[in-house]
């Protein structure tokens, strides 16, 4: 197995058993077929993004080992972090898939609070926005942030909300993250 810390932009792959990803920025379940090589555009948070010939496809973390790849580590800081940066963490381990910087970084985060419900639950929301309003991956990129988010301890629901008021454009990226994307 691949440690996924060192795949690099460039590595390429061999499919060892049939995988389904969306491709991008479609959302659409697109299949994987045994012997395929593939290339990583991005190895990011603890998603794959890979070029299959002209097309894009984004690779769950739970689906890496069929491409023989080692999952992420994931890092156990819920003890001396607050919720809230706990939250944060998560959002920031959270890529959009055609972009290699974070969706804090890039400004996709609009909101987050957290809130107690009448019953004692805690409940997270989280206000973003995408790129591109029609893109395919904002809803898959939501449900992935809702289950990362909910499996924290202390947070029993959790609700990403897609805003498109104010509309997203570069100005609200981090200085770093118009580096990385070239926009210096």
């Amino acid at each position: 197995m691949i440690p996924f810390a060192e795949l690099d932009k460039g590595s390429e792959l061999t499919v060892l058993e049939n995988v389904t990803g969306k491709q991008v920025p479609q959302g659409i379940p697109l299949t994987l077929g045994i012997g395929e090589t593939v290339t990583v555009t991005q190895a990011l948070g603890d998603t794959l993004t890979l070029d299959i010939g002209s097309r894009l496809v984004r690779i769950e973390t739970e689906d890496l080992a069929k491409l023989g790849v080692e999952a992420p580590a994931q890092l156990d800081t819920e003890d001396a972090l607050s919720l809230e940066d706990q939250v944060w963490d998560v959002l920031r381990q959270s890529y959009d898939p055609e972009i290699p910087v974070n969706i804090v970084e890039l400004g996709l985060i609009y909101d987050l609070r957290i809130s107690t419900l009448i019953d004692g639950r805690t409940h997270v929301r989280v206000d973003m926005t995408l790129t591109a309003p029609g893109c395919g991956m904002g809803p898959i990129m939501a449900r992935d942030i809702k289950d990362k988010i909910e499996a924290l301890s202390g947070v029993d629901q959790a609700d990403i909300q897609m805003v498109f008021d104010p509309p997203w454009d570069a100005s609200r990226m981090t200085e770093e993250a118009r580096l990385e994307a070239g926009l210096f």
